[in-house]
């Protein structure tokens, strides 16, 4: 049988030249480099094409029938902002919700109508002739006729008392005893006979079906505007308890580990108390008992804070996760000690190389970077589509929805044949070639935007690894460790393994890819789906999802390879998955169990600046009244640093992850290069050889392995 060292690959053998990072080397995964920068190229001529052609302006303001637009500066419509339905009842017509736009003529108008009234009553006075005329094209004079001007389609032939939403004027629908009135009026006539305000409810429900998201949108935006150095503040905060953390752990390290520990117990047992007392005051209140099932899907977050049911979810949530991490702690206790002493340890890395607490903020600009330009240029993709008129007819027309154009519609074969039809604006599209590839770009976009992203990661990575194992590999510390060792391996890491970096990130692009393709053909195909289908796409989803992580694993330990010995990556990928695998208890027992600790701490910096905006936010704490600004959705600025927070704080941890990762894979090559002799001293700490000692006396059953460790410690004890 084959021995267990064999199996995965032949142990380090010593070698007296070896100091650390290689110096001398070449580069690596040229070719995937070379497609990388080509990629990248691409990328930018894409983004040109696309602020080339597009228009956000589309998605600003509204467009009527000609595809202008209502309210654009410097046009002749600055101050006819809102857009006018002639007959917004069209609106009821499912091509609303596949067009996006009413069967109907509309126009930028500066004001809503505000009264009842008719075009055949409004004619007889000259008065309310010259009011209606400003919801009329051009062209309407005193001398035409009503039949005439009905004929061209050049005025609505009724106006209802409509208020502005999402700048489009929409029926001033009420209820008063129970029965639907437009402008506090139950029946309204529409030029023709008299009709109940009901019969606008189905076109106003159509109209803004797509407008309510907008809307939704629109005071998110509000609220961004009225909150964003709040919310400044506040990832300002993360920063510095971030920062003061690590600091903090640099010299007191076991002492805030413990601190963490048991504050976020204590974070989470207040939130499970605090939900029980809302739970608690709820009861009795009107409507508190309605489920969430009942109250289905609402804009305004807040209301679910007024039901029980919610406060109930919360605090069960929170109780499961108190009770997970007492759990793990109680069978982990003797794993948090050697856990500690290891994060001691890399807090002795990182004050020698103080320069990678910073790393982290030229990672944030990057990313910041990368997520910038992607959203830019998927603005100006999606904007970058040419309007589309489409034939509107009220009686049978052969033409009837085909396109048009408008210049000459009056005098096409089209009019000819259907005397009352109209070439109207439809949507935004296009037969060209490159509106063809729209989507082909969009997904382009994509793709890159998550290539650059995990590139600006694994850099990240790479540059912090060289940096720790120069540290790790230094003999004599910090004598000879290196002058400036993050910069110098930065400057190695851009200069040969560009393409190692490319590689990495273009695998875990591909995988990141997929698992959106099988987001979106499940939304897609939901309603189609079978019992078979929906098992199908959630183990697909899920393999994809256990692919991704087991990567994202693997690319870490071979970005370390990599800066060490400065090997390609797949030779590094093997080389560093077959020295874990030589050494797979000890990452299960400890390097697992410092990335818990270190989560702990995350969760609770994410917590204590979350529990502050939350009550600053929502107006809970009565000095904070007056200060905090009126929004229409408070959670927006709460999740918002609530998620900032949590990135601000992982970046900050992520150098001690790094740290604690790099410096584990090098104590594994030490055992296997070293001995602890005098010809074949250990490169590792005093402390560090005794952390791990004491985790290889209790974890491993070699006890040639626990004989090597204990023969050099006893020598240096002496």
């Amino acid at each position: 049988m084959e021995p267990e060292e064999k199996k995965y690959g032949d142990p380090r053998k010593y070698d007296p030249s070896f100091k650390g990072p290689i110096q001398k080397r070449g580069c690596t995964d040229i070719i995937c480099c070379i497609l990388f920068t080509l990629a990248v190229l691409g990328y930018i001529a894409v983004g040109i094409l696309a602020w080339s052609q597009g228009d956000p302006r589309k998605v600003i303001y509204p467009t009527d029938s000609r595809g202008q637009f209502c309210g654009q500066a410097g046009t002749p419509l600055e101050n006819k902002r809102l857009l006018f339905y002639f007959n917004i009842m069209k609106c009821a017509s499912p091509m609303v919700l596949l067009s996006f736009q009413c069967p109907t003529t509309q126009m930028c108008v500066e004001k809503c109508p505000d009264r009842f009234m008719t075009l055949v009553t409004a004619y007889a006075n000259q008065k309310d002739f010259d009011y209606y005329k400003t919801f009329c094209k051009e062209g309407v004079t005193n001398n035409m006729g009503v039949p005439a001007i009905v004929g061209a389609g050049l005025c609505p032939t009724m106006l209802t008392p409509s208020k502005p939403f999402t700048r489009r004027c929409f029926p001033d629908l009420g209820i008063k005893g129970g029965v639907i009135t437009v402008g506090n009026k139950t029946k309204f006539n529409d030029g023709q006979k008299e009709r109940d305000a009901k019969d606008l409810l189905d076109g106003v429900k159509n109209a803004t079906v797509v407008m309510e998201a907008r809307q939704v949108v629109l005071k998110i935006f509000e609220d961004y505007t009225q909150s964003w150095y709040w919310i400044l503040i506040g990832l300002v905060i993360a920063m510095v308890l971030s920062l003061l953390f690590i600091v903090l752990m640099r010299f007191l390290a076991g002492v805030m580990i413990w601190i963490i520990i048991i504050a976020v117990i204590c974070v989470l047992g207040y939130g499970i108390f605090h939900c029980y007392m809302e739970y608690a005051d709820l009861k009795g209140e009107p409507g508190a008992n309605v489920t969430l099932q009942e109250l289905g899907f609402q804009t305004d977050f807040s209301i679910y804070l007024q039901v029980r049911q919610t406060w109930l979810a919360f605090m069960i949530i929170l109780a499961i996760v108190e009770v997970i991490i007492i759990l793990l702690l109680i069978f982990l206790r003797k794993r948090i000690l050697i856990a500690i002493a290891l994060i001691k340890e890399a807090s002795r890395a990182i004050g020698h190389v103080m320069c990678s607490l910073f790393y982290p903020l030229f990672t944030f600009l990057l990313l910041a970077i990368v997520i910038a330009y992607w959203a830019v240029t998927a603005v100006f993709l999606s904007t970058s589509n040419e309007p589309v008129y489409k034939v509107v007819n009220e009686s049978a027309c052969a033409y009837s929805a085909e396109t048009c154009e408008p210049a000459n519609y009056s005098t096409s074969e089209m009019k000819k044949q259907c005397p009352d039809s109209e070439c109207l604006f439809a949507f935004y599209g296009g037969e060209t070639f490159y509106h063809k590839y729209l989507i082909a770009l969009q997904f382009y976009n994509v793709f890159l935007f998550f290539w650059c992203a995990n590139f600006v990661t694994a850099l990240g990575q790479m540059t912090l690894a060289g940096a720790f194992a120069s540290y790790y590999w230094a003999f004599v510390k910090p004598d000879d460790i290196p002058t400036f060792p993050v910069f110098s391996s930065l400057g190695r890491s851009l200069r040969y393994h560009t393409g190692s970096l490319a590689f990495g990130s273009l695998i875990l692009s591909i995988i990141q890819i997929i698992r959106v393709l099988l987001e979106y053909l499940d939304h897609k195909l939901k309603d189609a789906q079978n019992k078979c289908t929906k098992f199908m796409f959630c183990c697909l989803k899920c393999c994809f999802w256990c692919l991704e992580k087991f990567v994202k694993f693997l690319n870490r330990n071979a970005y370390i390879m990599v800066a060490i010995y400065g090997k390609h990556f797949c030779a590094s990928a093997k080389d560093a998955f077959f020295l874990l695998m030589r050494n797979v208890i000890r990452v299960a027992v400890v390097d697992k169990v410092t990335d818990f600790l270190l989560f702990l701490g995350k969760l609770l910096i994410v917590g204590l600046v979350g529990v502050f905006s939350f009550f600053f936010f929502s107006g809970r704490v009565k000095a904070f009244e007056d200060t905090a600004p009126h929004l229409h959705y408070y959670w927006v600025p709460i999740l918002t640093v609530v998620v900032g927070s949590y990135l601000i704080a992982h970046g900050f941890f992520s150098v001690y992850a790094m740290c604690v990762d790099t410096l584990f894979l090098c104590f594994c090559e030490d055992l296997e290069r070293n001995d602890g002799s005098a010809e074949r001293p250990y490169f590792m700490s005093m402390s560090l050889r005794e952390i791990l000692w004491k985790d290889e006396a209790e974890d491993l059953s070699a006890p040639e392995d626990d004989a090597t460790l204990k023969e050099p410690l006893e020598k240096d004890k002496a």
